[in-house]
């Protein structure tokens, strides 16, 4: 098992305090570089607009290249790069990831996904029942490019008619970086399955059962899968809120407030998409977390709840290894993105945090082959 680190970029008050911003991009910086010492295989970043707090990492990019200078090993991911045009062009995304593919000597890994929130679709002016066309058409233009002869295409469909051009740089990785697809809901999970994309399973509240069943309907779709780039990735990457301390106690009392905001957001961002469509929209796009068990209401999420039904990695580093036992075990998860950085926990307790995982979690799975 691969064990990633997770980012939205938050930031406590930016608003009223924007210094806090400049200080969490340098922390983000610092805390990368110690997980890559750490043991840690990969990092991942989201690709987010508008959400001040909540997320401030609007360009990923520019924030990879200065990772990739920072790091040597460990391998760099969009999760994701937002395709429904205008968020991202294509041709542009191609020029960007392929720069960032030498500037890291080809460490780079490829998640694209819509997005789900009013505030970011209303922003770009994107109907929110498009954006998986959108999304399909950005992704087919993105891989014809690096699937065409020394960069040579044209493309001509609903969203792009693009004459031939030649496109430069292009990625060291042949041929191409490896692709993933970002999914919440069950459609989408059959969708990645069917295009022979990589999975990374954006759920936040459900237990491992219920995410092993959704990332079987990957695993089954895998076996029709027409690839849509040059192979098959067949990896799954599943997220979780990771907190990990020196006693069980003190783990939870740095984690609450940070996770049950992370929550309550996508609560809110998801009602807001919702109640912005025409009900019965089709392929309108649901936030991380929003589809919540059977028979689980809103009111019924609080940190017991998270911890109690293995929604979340959260303890000492021995209730952490048994906590992410459980979900391998169920899931059959290939790799773990772990969100550490929060608003509401300081930096130095981020940094605990990767120490004590790197130092006692990423070993034990190591030592037992998992």
């Amino acid at each position: 098992m691969d064990f990633g680190i997770f980012y939205e970029i938050q930031v406590n008050s930016p608003l009223k305090h924007r210094e806090r911003e400049a200080q969490v991009f340098h922390q983000v910086l610092e805390q990368v570089a110690f997980a890559e010492e750490m043991g840690f295989n990969n990092f991942w970043s989201v690709e987010h607009h508008f959400q001040p707090g909540f997320s401030h990492c609007s360009a990923p990019e520019v924030l990879y290249g200065a990772l990739s200078q920072r790091t040597s090993r460990i391998r760099i991911g969009h999760a994701v790069v937002l395709l429904p045009f205008p968020y991202n062009h294509p041709v542009r995304v191609a020029e960007r990831l392929a720069t960032l593919d030498i500037l890291s000597n080809g460490r780079i890994e490829v998640g694209t996904g819509r997005s789900g929130t009013i505030q970011e679709l209303g922003g770009f002016g994107i109907p929110p029942e498009e954006t998986r066309a959108r999304w399909e058409e950005g992704l087919r233009v993105l891989v014809n490019i690096w699937k065409s002869k020394d960069g040579t295409f044209s493309w001509k469909g609903r969203y792009f008619d693009i004459p031939e051009r030649t496109i430069v740089p292009l990625p060291v990785q042949k041929p191409h970086p490896p692709l993933w697809l970002a999914a919440s809901n069950e459609e989408t999970h059959q969708i990645a399955g069917r295009m022979g994309l990589g999975l990374l399973t954006l759920v936040v509240m459900l237990p491992p059962d219920e995410v092993a069943r959704r990332v079987q309907l990957y695993r089954d779709a895998l076996k029709q899968a027409e690839p849509i780039g040059s192979f098959t990735n067949k990896r799954v990457a599943v997220f979780y809120m990771v907190h990990c301390a020196e006693t069980d106690k003190q783990a939870r009392e740095n984690a609450e407030r940070a996770f049950m905001s992370y929550v309550n957001t996508l609560f809110t961002v998801n009602g807001q998409l919702q109640a912005a469509v025409k009900e019965g929209t089709r392929d309108v796009p649901l936030r991380a977390g929003a589809n919540l068990p059977k028979g689980v209401t809103q009111d019924q999420i609080n940190m017991d709840f998270l911890v109690n039904n293995n929604t979340v990695i959260c303890g000492s580093p021995d209730t952490c290894i048994r906590q992410l036992e459980h979900i391998q075990k169920t899931t059959g998860l290939d790799h773990l993105m772990g969100m550490q950085q929060f608003w509401s926990i300081p930096h130095e307790k981020v940094m605990k945090s990767i120490e004590l995982f790197g130092k006692h979690v990423i070993p034990h799975f190591s030592r037992n082959g998992a």
